[in-house]
């Protein structure tokens, strides 16, 4: 019960503007989720890219090198400590097990100990006088050597062709390193090469296999889209068919209602002609009303024949039978119109007996005459009631068939969607793993130049170990530079260099 002071109004209108206000607060906050997520989803993408950009730049990949260098160059120097400890350690062991080997041959006898430990002191003395006299001869023996000319030169000589002798090895041994680094370069890049063109053969017959892949699922969500379009329109003109089905029975139902009106009018006539007892005008007002009735039923079968012409579509064994029995209909009403038509000019020349008796027989055979033609309109309009119903069944079963397969289709395509947004991410994925395995192959490369890097770092030492600078001769060692300009550190180095920066451009081209 509402308020005297307050209008029912006011309270709706109240739950109106809070239905409102609550569907507004939901739609900014599904607005704010949406954006948030959109956002973070930028967010999270920018800081993909960015670190993807950082981890393939050439700074990181330096870095990198840098770092797998260091931890080489630390484990080199990790495990030559450990040898020169284990050296050390074997070293310490053998003194160890001599000292304890001369502690078992000493005997406890202290009087035996002391004879012993003499003659020890005396056999150290004759040592240590026998080394002074060799020291002595020693240094007599350098000191004739560089006062003796002829002996200065002779040792001159014989070091110049030592020197020349290891210059010749040194060259052989160069040339065949370098034709050995060339067979092991030229291996390498036919290996390279081959697995280059693998890869890329790989990577095209993939491209092709996507690309048709493709093209057929293109194919395919066209086709469903025109399968999608079609359905659209079939259900646009079911539902056009239904409604035009529901006016077809509206209107077999108004003309039943408007047969019921003149049956009833024709009761009410009938009964106030009954009163009069006017036989003659009673026979012409009825046959003119049988000829209206006649007229009318006319008209409804026309109406039923204009309707099913206009519905062809359908061309069944009801519906045909359905055409034929109101055609048939529409004759014999025609029939009796023309019959009526007769009988009226008939009654002209009629007396009252005559005409009683005429009336009843007459009333007679219109009874039964409308009682056949009532029978027959039922029939008619029954079937044409029943054959409406069982189109607008057929009409709803189409319809919900339509829906489901396009409600299929739409399925169809968030499937197709999906698929689509997995392939996306394992080609990303792939995209990924590639760009490992390039970098792999690029710590490969790196890793083998810096091995022969190494190894050439080592021969060139020990070249520099046999240099002639250690025997204080500039023009010798001048010669020896011109002589070999590729053995010299500097010259290695730069190769090496070289080497590692063509890999590398070769990879990254790739």
């Amino acid at each position: 019960m509402a308020l005297p002071t307050l209008s029912t109004r006011w309270s709706s209108r109240s739950r109106t503007l809070e239905k409102q206000m609550v569907r507004r607060r939901e739609q900014e906050a599904r607005w704010r989720q949406q954006w948030e997520t959109h956002s973070q989803y930028f967010r999270e993408q920018s800081v993909r890219s960015s670190k993807q950009a950082q981890w393939s730049s050439r700074q990181s990949f330096h870095q990198s090198m840098t770092a797998y260098h260091r931890s080489i160059l630390q484990e080199e120097k990790q495990r030559s400590l450990e040898e020169r400890r284990e050296r050390l350690r074997i070293l310490l062991q053998e003194e160890r097990d001599k000292l304890e080997a001369e502690l078992r041959e000493l005997h406890p006898n202290r009087t035996a100990q002391s004879g012993q430990l003499i003659q020890k002191a005396e056999e150290l003395r004759l040592a240590r006088e026998e080394r002074r006299k060799k020291l002595a001869q020693e240094l007599l023996r350098e000191r004739w050597k560089r006062n003796d000319p002829a002996l200065r030169q002779t040792e001159s000589m014989l070091h110049q062709d030592h020197v020349t002798h290891h210059w010749q090895v040194q060259e052989q041994e160069r040339k065949q390193q370098l034709e050995a680094a060339q067979e092991e370069k030229k291996r390498f890049e036919n290996e390279y090469e081959r697995t280059r063109r693998e890869a890329l053969q790989r990577i095209k017959e993939e491209e092709e296999r996507r690309k048709a892949e493709a093209r057929r699922r293109a194919e395919e969500l066209q086709h469903q889209m025109e399968e999608l379009k079609l359905r659209e329109e079939e259900a646009s003109r079911l539902k056009k068919e239904q409604e035009a089905l529901l006016s077809q029975r509206w209107e077999v139902e108004k003309l039943e209602e408007e047969r019921k009106k003149q049956e009833e009018w024709r009761k009410k006539y009938e009964l106030g002609c009954f009163l009069g007892r006017q036989y003659r005008t009673q026979l012409k007002r009825r046959a003119q009303q049988v000829q209206e009735e006649l007229e009318m039923d006319q008209q409804i079968l026309a109406a039923l024949l204009e309707a099913e012409q206009e519905d062809q579509r359908l061309a069944s064994a009801q519906r045909e039978r359905a055409v034929a029995d109101a055609a048939w209909m529409k004759r014999v009403i025609e029939e009796q119109l023309q019959l009526e038509h007769e009988r009226e000019a008939e009654f002209d020349i009629l007396y009252r007996e005559d005409a009683q008796r005429v009336w009843e027989r007459r009333e007679a055979e219109w009874e039964k005459e409308r009682r056949a033609r009532e029978r027959l309109m039922q029939e008619v309009l029954l079937g044409r009631r029943q054959q409406l119903e069982q189109k607008m069944q057929e009409n709803r079963r189409a319809q919900e068939e339509s829906l489901r397969r396009r409600e299929e289709l739409i399925q169809e395509l968030e499937r197709e969607k999906q698929e689509r947004q997995l392939e996306r991410e394992h080609e990303e994925r792939q995209k990924t793993a590639r760009k490992q395995e390039i970098d792999a192959q690029v710590l490969n490369v790196f890793r083998r130049k810096a091995e022969g890097g190494g190894e050439t770092a080592r021969t060139g030492h020990q070249s520099v170990a046999r240099h002639p600078m250690q025997h204080s001769n500039p023009r010798a060692t001048r010669e020896w530079e011109l002589a070999n300009p590729l053995r010299h550190p500097a010259t290695l180095r730069c190769t090496s260099k070289h080497c590692a920066s063509t890999a590398v451009r070769r990879l990254v081209g790739t």
